[in-house]
């Protein structure tokens, strides 16, 4: 299998559609209309609560500017929403590249969009596992899924996609795009990528001392067998 080796991209980035999917929704009341205002006719896609939460913040500015992953993608949310952003034709937007010429022409077969931007924190494991009682079934339920793949596809693709994982990020990403009409620098991109793989490593590694510090016995006693 022949490897993309990518020699050409743009220095700034043009943010025109986000992905937005958060668990702590700190800082959204003053993300979101700054984000929107920076980025004069920007796409956001979101789902479940998230989508919810940004549609109240916008009142009426959601129309037209507020897309459901599910009526992007065309695919329901699985039930418990298992299953959201999955899908062949977010990862076509997360991690194609301007430049390759086989990715366009994916893009225009699917009518698929070239996601700039991604806002995404994980469900609370860590939080959640900190609390007294909580059992190994709690624990899994607050296993992230889909989140870590958003976010390792999106910093992976940080030459063309910026990967936001941390609220306190938020002021100085919505001042740059002010201070550069709606764009994201390399250099910006870059540094959001290391922050996003340490974010995913330490919540990898939560779970993992989380489970290996339990015996089969202790797991498999939260459930009834048939």
């Amino acid at each position: 299998m022949a490897l993309n080796i990518v020699k050409d991209i743009d220095s700034r980035i043009a943010v025109k559609h986000v992905l937005m999917s958060v668990s702590d929704k700190t800082g959204l009341e003053a993300f979101v209309p700054a984000l929107v205002k920076a980025c004069p006719g920007v796409k956001i896609y979101s789902t479940g609560g998230t989508y919810t939460k940004v549609r109240e913040i916008l009142g009426d500015q959601a129309e037209g500017t507020l897309v459901a992953v599910s009526d992007y993608t065309g695919q329901p949310e699985m039930q418990g929403g298992l299953v959201k952003t999955l899908d062949f034709k977010i990862y076509l937007g997360l991690l194609s590249e301007t430049y390759n010429e086989a990715h366009q022409a994916d893009l225009k077969r699917l009518a698929a969009q070239p996601i700039d931007m991604v806002v995404v924190n994980l469900y609370p494991f860590q939080q959640t596992v900190a609390k007294e009682g909580v059992t190994p079934e709690m624990a899994r339920t607050n296993i992230d899924i889909g989140g870590p793949c958003m976010v390792r596809a999106s910093a992976k693709n940080y030459l063309r996609v910026c990967s936001v994982t941390d609220p306190l990020d938020y002021p100085n990403l919505v001042n740059e795009l002010a201070d550069h009409n709606g764009t994201i620098g390399l250099d910006t991109r870059f540094k959001l990528m290391k922050k996003a793989f340490t974010y995913t490593a330490q919540y990898d590694k939560a779970i993992s001392d989380f489970f290996t510090a339990r015996t089969w016995e202790e797991v498999n006693g939260t459930y009834t067998q048939h």
